[in-house]
């Protein structure tokens, strides 16, 4: 059976076929456009305003089934969905959006969702196919409550809500003659027990648009064209009387009185009570940045001068005082001792200015989610995120890792239809495929039982672990009930998730004989020779017996990691703009949701195409995929990435980052970074895997600056940050140390005619060129740029609307928004626009476009991160770092040894090539403020610390070898300065300390983890860039693999004990052998010698016993748990001492023995 679905005025249409599955088990579409992209209307044909083509154009037709869409001509390779908006005829329909199945017919039944049920691929050279799979794990009670039937138990009737609203506020369906019994019997709601409001018969009548945000008239005017989506009409005039009537409001303020909670009677002087302060409201701060205090502060500052004044002299004394009896030493160390000292200052430099930062949700909360004027009903006005979430390997990442995190991303505290989480499979596996559905299905009574009770956190792995008092501050007298029938739940879902890649394989290797025998079978109808081997594909196929379009186990044309079509599915629908109350506890709802909102965020998969012979770019290419297909689906103006093992820890972090988003001068934030903390680390945290010296103290300080670095995951971007557009203001530093400002207003609006629409001028400033900032929106949004999907582009200027300030909080020449615009709800998703987002995530899109050079993430380095954060802020963005009271994000990091050096490993290369290129802080523009510069220079430089790094390392060995020092004697000058030094440092150390709040043992522990990283990984990260740059070569890394929960009686440090040799092993043990030995062979010299110089031993002994109290923690890891010893550290233990034997007798033979030195032939 094949039906034709399609609209009476679209161009689009879809074929759904029921033939070719097991059973009928699944239905394939296809979708072509009869205008080609590269036509001058593929181009051109949407107005700036967003519009697409009319609904007059012509073309040509495809509808396929399964076995007809290989037959689909080249000529339709390149495509664009278009679906005409008029008045008459919405884009989004009954035929687009619901399965066009047989049931639908029936109105008694739910109409499922389309979207939610399809699986879109398509990419190079193919077709976009619509995949339809079979939906058999919905709830029975959930798909009543979210339908449009009534919700009465044994009620099978039309709800009101088909009319245009719902009798209460709380969204109950009802059938009209349930509810004249409900009327009857006392008029209480049977979702809220409440009574209903007064109606009358006529109010069945009104249209769905009276449950809508009803804006004041000041907010009806020409820029509220932009808030509504490119495909949406325009909205009808604004019916003031009816508003007032349904509202039962008043005009406001100014009124002789003001009803008590802005519509009702009160307890005031005759029910009334006065005006609320609105503009008392507006004014009070969402944030507040607090300084450190200046008791540290002030001393901090006094010692940097003090300890760089005692490195001057210092350093001056040693250049002018050379030890002649070894000059070689003291030259090597002099050298050493000057790239320290620039070293030091360029790290100390950024510290100036540490500030702290607080917010305040509960302002929040009353400026954008509660009744005003503008907002009757107190929807939330906030703005949409998009969360982006990236995986690329199965095996490394394990799936129940990730599924923690979506579900920690779908129950967070923000509004549930300004919420969409996307998951990008770089690698295309049918493993996350089914693991994200799975974890789809388990959110439905997750999310709820997380909100009902509060749960903290809301990754369920980290909760039900979690060693403490689960039962503090609850207070429900069923908490208990429904924590242990959802542990049981979540014991389930584990185990489906584990058993996933075995019932994949038997699925495949079941259908694959299928196949084998079906060829077989034809060979033998044919009359082929029987003994001819078949070479048939071991395909992986997908539960309802079809192929799956993406990475196959058995590598195939077409199905490998490298060469597979894209392939986006929507997991979970977007959600209805009204609270949905869900179902009694039963048998089958291990949670009673009566009172609980049951709505889920939209869940989108996402596999971009990979096809030989592009760069896919890594994570950087993914990210952009993901920006370009949220920017179709969603539009959020910010969006929160995050790593698969990076779950949200706090489910307030995405409001407490917003609140630096939305306060005043928040848009010239380009992102809100915050700190990375980790789970799993051994306690004495032998690597410095916690990282805290940087993510509370340099970060912290950065926040004093310009800004914090981006770091690649727990971060809130501004969309249009990411598309590389200025600020709409800067500062330009001109001058010594940029010591002399100017002020830059860098976008403007035109002043157009009353009727005309405002266009909104985005500045796309390059780096290296100072582009004229005033243009029209047409000249800068080319395709050239962006590329050439309008839906894109048109989504653009909605963002930047959105992502705007109130317009109650705007300054001189600032543009903001009315209070209450995004009060509406977000438009359906339709197969069009899933197909046009799959072509926006083809593997030719990008070509002769910005992206990866000056829009979204940038391409180039191993390191994008970096990068991506300081493009922006050359063009004059800031950035802020929110410290959380409660942990916002928590994830894992490598314990093991050889995992954390290549970890090491990779960031220092991508410095390395931030040094030697276009990145460099030196070529930053002036809108880049000194000091900033200065943090950017120092990141593409410390790398090259290593090589100094291993000389001084070297040079006690070499002194107490020789028996020279790097000075002549240990006079007294020397020792005071060194004296200085060390105490300035212990000194800087301690205020540190007191105010970044870290610990005298992280601070060490980073100390160590100094010296074994740049005596291992920086060299080689070195030593890669340059092979890069002059060779070509090309640098390639490993995943780093993600650890997931250990079972109930392992070792949970287990990984710390493996020792795995590597390469960049070989120069700290090579260090740690020669100092020991060199030890040792100074003490001797110096007791059997007649004139012992214990001065110079204890010189070189105190240097030497530095380098290994700082190497001791990379000793104890080649140790092993239980103190084993590698086989490969004995081997390179007595090749070392040997070559280092021969060399001393070498170059000191002992007396009258020289004669056996010299080798003669016979």
């Amino acid at each position: 059976m094949v039906q034709m679905v399609s609209s009476p005025s679209s161009p689009v249409t879809i074929t759904v076929s029921s033939s070719g599955g097991k059973g009928g088990g699944f239905r394939s579409m296809g979708l072509t456009s009869p205008i080609s992209r590269n036509s001058p209307l593929g181009r051109n044909g949407a107005s700036s305003g967003g519009r697409r083509a009319s609904s007059g154009e012509t073309g040509k037709y495809c509808s396929m089934s399964k076995d007809e869409a290989e037959e689909v001509s080249s000529e339709f390779v390149n495509y664009t969905v278009h679906i005409p908006p008029t008045p008459d005829h919405q884009t989004m329909n009954s035929s687009q959006y619901s399965l066009p199945d047989d049931d639908a017919k029936d109105p008694g039944k739910p109409n499922r969702s389309y979207i939610s049920g399809t699986i879109f691929s398509g990419g190079f050279n193919s077709v976009t196919r619509g995949h339809v799979v079979e939906c058999s794990g919905d709830r029975h009670e959930m798909v009543k409550s979210m339908a449009m039937i009534c919700g009465m138990e044994g009620c099978d009737g039309k709800a009101l809500k088909g009319d245009g609203r719902v009798p209460c506020d709380c969204g109950f369906k009802i059938c009209r003659d349930c509810y004249l019994d409900c009327l009857g019997n006392g008029g209480n709601c049977p979702g809220c027990k409440e009574p209903y409001r007064d109606v009358t018969d006529d109010d069945g009548a009104r249209s769905e648009a009276g449950d809508q945000a009803c804006p004041l008239p000041s907010m009806v005017d020409r820029r509220l064209s932009l808030v509504k989506s490119f495909k949406a009409p325009n909205p009808p005039d604004f019916d003031h009387n009816r508003w007032l009537y349904e509202t039962k409001g008043t005009y406001g303020y100014g009124n002789a009185v003001w009803p008590k909670d802005g519509y009702g009677g009160g307890s005031g002087v005759n029910g009334f009570e006065y005006p609320p302060d609105f503009g008392e409201r507006s004014r009070r701060p969402l944030t507040r940045k607090v300084s450190v205090s200046t008791a540290i502060l002030s001393p901090y500052r006094l010692l940097m001068v003090i300890r760089l004044v005692a490195l001057g002299f210092f350093l001056t004394w040693r250049i002018r005082h050379p030890n002649h009896e070894a000059i070689w030493l003291w030259g090597m160390s002099v050298t050493c001792e000057l790239w320290f000292a620039l070293s030091w200052l360029l790290d100390q430099l950024s510290k100036l200015c540490p500030v702290n930062r607080v917010n305040d949700l509960s302002v929040l909360k009353d400026r954008f989610e509660s009744p005003n004027l503008r907002n009757p009903k107190g929807r939330s006005d906030l703005p949409g995120i998009d969360v982006f979430v990236s995986t690329a390997d199965p095996e490394k990442e394990p799936p129940l890792v990730t599924a923690n995190t979506i579900l920690s991303i779908l129950a967070v505290d923000y509004p549930v239809e300004k919420l969409a989480c996307y998951l990008s499979d770089d690698g295309g596996s049918l493993l996350t495929f089914e693991a994200l559905a799975e974890t789809a299905s388990f959110a439905q009574i997750w999310v709820p039982f997380c909100r009902k009770h509060r749960i903290e956190p809301r990754n369920p792995e980290a909760y039900f672990g979690q060693k403490r008092d689960f039962l503090k501050n609850k207070v429900r007298l069923d908490f208990v009930r429904e924590r242990r029938r959802m542990k049981r739940e979540y014991d389930e879902f584990k185990v489906r998730i584990n058993s996933l890649p075995e019932s994949i394989r038997r699925r495949s290797e079941a259908y694959n004989a299928h196949e084998e025998l079906k060829a077989k079978r034809k060979q033998l109808e044919m009359g082929g020779n029987p003994s001819e081997k078949l070479k048939v594909p071991k395909a992986t196929w997908m539960s309802d017996g079809a192929h799956w379009p993406g990475t196959w186990s058995s590598a195939e044309n077409d199905h490998s990691r490298g060469d597979h079509a894209g392939i986006i599915q929507a997991m979970l629908a977007p959600p209805n703009s009204e609270p949905a109350m869900g179902p009694e506890a039963d048998d089958e709802n291990p949670v009673d949701t009566t009172e609980v909102d049951i709505r889920l965020p939209m869940l989108v998969y996402v596999s971009r195409e990979k096809r030989p012979g592009y760069d896919h770019n890594k994570k950087a290419g993914a990210m952009n995929a993901l920006v370009r297909t949220s920017a179709i689906m969603s539009n959020g103006p910010f969006i929160l990435n995050l790593d698969c093992d990076h779950y949200i820890y706090n489910s307030l972090a995405l409001r407490e980052g917003m609140c630096f988003m939305l306060d005043r001068g928040g848009d010239r934030i380009c992102y809100v970074q915050f700190p990375q903390r980790f789970e799993g680390i051994d306690p004495n945290d032998r690597y410095a895997n916690h990282n805290t010296v940087f993510f509370d103290v340099s970060m912290r300080a950065l926040d004093g600056l310009q800004g914090p670095m981006y770091v690649g995951t727990g971060c809130i971007f501004r969309r249009i940050a990411l598309y590389g557009f200025s600020p709409p203001r800067a500062t330009e530093h001109h001058g010594w140390f940029g010591r002399r400002k100017m002020k830059l207003w860098l976008r403007a609006s035109r002043k157009v005619a009353k009727e005309e629409t405002d266009d909104m001028v985005f500045p796309i400033n390059g780096e290296h060129n100072d582009e004229d900032d005033d243009g029209d929106i047409e000249s800068l949004l080319l395709p050239k740029r962006f590329g050439n999907s309008m839906a894109l582009v048109a989504s653009i200027p909605v963002a930047e609307y959105q992502g705007r300030l109130l317009q109650e909080l705007q300054g001189k020449g600032i543009q903001g928004r009315p209070a209450g615009s995004l009060a509406v709800p977000r438009e359906p998703l339709d197969a069009a626009t899933v197909a046009e987002a799959i072509s926006a995530i083809s593997c030719y899109y990008e070509d002769k476009t910005e992206w990866g050079r000056r829009v979204g993430w940038i391409y180039g380095s191993v390191t994008e991160d970096v990068v991506t954060g300081y493009r922006m802020h050359n063009r004059g963005w800031r950035s802020v770092y929110c410290i959380t009271k409660r942990d916002a994000f928590r994830g894992t990091a490598p314990i093991n040894l050889t995992d954390r050096l290549h970890q090491v490993l990779r960031w220092a290369t991508g410095s390395v090539e931030i040094f030697f290129s276009r990145n460099n802080a030196l070529f930053a523009s002036r809108r880049m403020k000194f000091l900033q510069k200065v943090a950017y220079f120092n990141v593409g430089i410390y790398p090259f610390t290593s090589f100094f790094l291993l000389v001084y390392c070297f040079l006690p060995a070499m002194s107490l070898f020789t028996g020279q020092f790097i000075v002549e004697s240990l006079n007294v000058t020397f020792l005071i300065f060194l004296l200085m030094i060390t105490i300035t440092l212990c000194l800087l150390a301690i205020l540190e300390i007191r105010w970044s709040g870290i610990t005298l043992h992280e601070w060490w522990r980073n100390e160590q983890f100094w010296l074994i990283g740049g005596t291992s990984a920086h060299p080689a990260a070195v030593l890669q860039g340059l092979l890069k740059l002059i060779a070509g070569v090309d640098i390639s890394f490993t995943l780093t693999s993600k650890s997931s929960a250990p079972d109930d009686g392992d070792d949970e440090f287990a990984d710390l004990y493996i020792v795995k040799w590597s390469f960049l092993m070989v120069l700290p043990i090579t260090i740690m052998m020669v100092n020991t030995i060199a030890i040792a062979v100074g003490v001797a010299r110096t007791i059997y010698s007649p004139f012992p110089q214990w001065s110079r031993l204890l010189g070189g002994v105190f240097f030497s016993f530095w380098v290994l109290c700082h190497l001791y923690p990379f000793a104890k890891g080649l140790m092993g748990k239980r103190g084993k010893v590698p086989t490969i550290v004995f081997v390179w233990s007595g090749l070392l001492s040997i070559i280092i034997s021969l060399l001393w007798v070498y170059i000191s033979p002992p007396a009258g023995s020289q004669v056996f030195m010299n080798f003669q032939f016979p």
